[in-house]
């Protein structure tokens, strides 16, 4: 009978948490979507991703250009190992489609993401991208936080060369 008596706050607390109705039950939300939601994390299709990105040698530029944008990015390991490159994203929700480009037709195309303060590549990048880059360099998993909104300052990224990587 004890038993039976212990058990009984366990029933009774099943019996008011409503059993799994559906009109009770509400739509499990990701985290992403709350943090937006309550105004934690900036929503990504809200913001322009036009700026200036890094984190320690890692360098992005974006600056609008008509409906795309010209993006320029540049990984320094330093002893002249390095990447730079530049060309054209175009943007859908969170993912950046990058077409770098080069002398002799070179190109290298991959999708990043956005998320609205951070812009990270693909940990695998085509081969063609080795072509931006000085041996055991890569743009793989490049990933860089937004310094600022500035087309400004994301035009002024220059390469180790000095060439501009964000020029209209």
């Amino acid at each position: 009978m004890r038993l039976a008596a212990a058990g009984l706050p366990f029933l009774l607390l099943a019996a008011c948490s409503g059993g799994g109705s559906a009109g009770n039950a509400a739509t499990p939300q990701d985290l992403e979507s709350a943090a937006i939601e309550r105004g934690l994390v900036r929503d990504p299709s809200d913001s322009d991703v036009t700026g200036l990105y890094a984190r320690d040698t890692d360098r992005v530029c974006v600056i609008r250009k008509g409906d795309a944008y010209r993006i320029g990015a540049f990984v320094d390991y330093g002893d002249g190992l390095s990447c730079a490159g530049s060309g054209t994203a175009t943007r859908a929700g969170e993912t950046l489609s990058v077409r770098l480009e080069g002398k002799g037709g070179i190109a290298c195309a991959f999708d990043a993401r956005f998320d609205g303060e951070r812009i990270t590549f693909p940990a695998n990048v085509p081969a063609e991208c080795a072509r931006f880059c000085g041996p055991r360099a890569s743009f793989a998993a490049l990933d860089a936080d937004r310094l600022s909104e500035s087309a400004a300052e994301a035009r002024a990224l220059r390469s180790a060369d000095g060439a501009r990587l964000c020029e209209d």
